[in-house]
């Protein structure tokens, strides 16, 4: 079984279990420490083999899989995540400003707002990514026509003459 297979299992046992609730608190705690550790030393690539990686953050290669899921479209190169062993080769190339705005869109409170984001974003940068990821959410309606205005269509009739008559 994959590793990406067991993360998955794992998370479903423990929803089935009803202990859900401990095991994503102790997860988000390895997460955090994971994220101060890259943004402290501004680690913009992390190489090696995931069982090397998942012992440099402390994790058992199941777990870090999890991390892997969380940060893999913050990455330059996706990776295939359900091809990967222990004994796979990866490199991350962790794009911060995406990173940034797919903490916010997870609301991850305890991951965005963490310190050492002040040394990678400016501010200004962090607000010009929170602003851009509030207006993804929303939905802007276009105009709508009234029945007493001419047709979209061009045809020089009314609305509800033309194209909404059977509306």
């Amino acid at each position: 079984m994959s590793l990406y297979r067991e993360w998955t299992k794992k998370i479903e046992e423990q929803q089935s279990t009803g202990t859900y609730g401990e095991f994503f608190k102790s997860y988000i705690s390895l997460e955090k420490e994971a994220y101060e550790e890259i943004l402290e030393k501004e680690q913009k690539e992390l190489a090696g083999t995931v069982k090397e990686l998942a012992d440099g953050f402390s994790m058992d290669p199941v777990t870090f899989m999890g991390f892997l899921d969380g940060i893999n479209t913050s990455l330059s190169e996706e990776l295939d995540l359900e091809q990967l062993n222990e004994d796979s080769a990866i490199t991350l190339t962790i794009d911060y400003e995406k990173l940034y705005y797919n903490m916010l869109a997870a609301k991850a409170k305890w991951l965005y707002t963490l310190p050492q984001w002040d040394n990678i974003l400016t501010e200004e940068k962090r607000k010009e990514i929170t602003k851009k990821q509030r207006l993804s959410g929303t939905v802007i309606k276009g105009e709508t026509v009234g029945r007493n205005d001419p047709c979209p269509c061009v045809s020089g009739k009314k609305y509800k003459k033309c194209c909404g008559a059977n509306k």
